[in-house]
């Protein structure tokens, strides 16, 4: 499974370019903040090339201001276990994964180094690009509820 960061303006292009690589399943994250200030914006139209996108409206928030914006670590992106069974439908299926967000740096990045952490220990490789501020509490949820997965699958089986 190839794991893969993308902003916004650069899948957007691959989309208009009909280069949109095939047998990828796609976790878009959009901005509510930007919602609230742009009424026509809404996330990538991935319609007409690719049918397997988990959609996640998350605000992209570090540890430190998630009281001040009404969360708890617990009550932020309570997506976070859907996304795991998301990754793990596309892995079963030998599918790549596309993690994009407005910017292809901070909840993307955390993304993609939560999958790539728990399938081949290689997260690092994500939080050492310097193009990229993974989101930490993005990283650590996903990471956590693929791990959780990976259990309750084990111990159903």
């Amino acid at each position: 499974m190839h794991i893969t960061v993308y902003s916004r303006e650069e899948i957007e292009a691959i989309i208009s370019n009909d280069k949109f690589p095939a047998n990828t399943a796609v976790i878009s994250f959009y901005d509510p903040a930007i919602k609230r200030i742009d009424k026509d914006y809404t996330h990538v139209d991935y319609s007409g090339v690719c049918d397997h996108v988990f959609y996640s409206e998350l605000d992209d928030l570090d540890l430190e201001v998630l009281k001040d914006k009404g969360y708890t670590y617990d009550t932020y992106f309570s997506e976070a276990d859907k996304i795991a069974e998301f990754v793990y439908h596309a892995y079963s299926s030998g599918m790549d994964i596309i993690c994009q967000c407005e910017y292809g740096q901070s909840r993307s990045a955390g993304c993609a180094a939560a999958i790539l952490e728990h399938f081949y220990h290689a997260g690092i490789s994500v939080f050492a690009d310097y193009r990229r501020y993974p989101n930490q509490v993005v990283y650590h949820k996903i990471f956590d509820a693929l791990e959780n997965y990976k259990k309750s699958a084990s111990a159903q089986a």
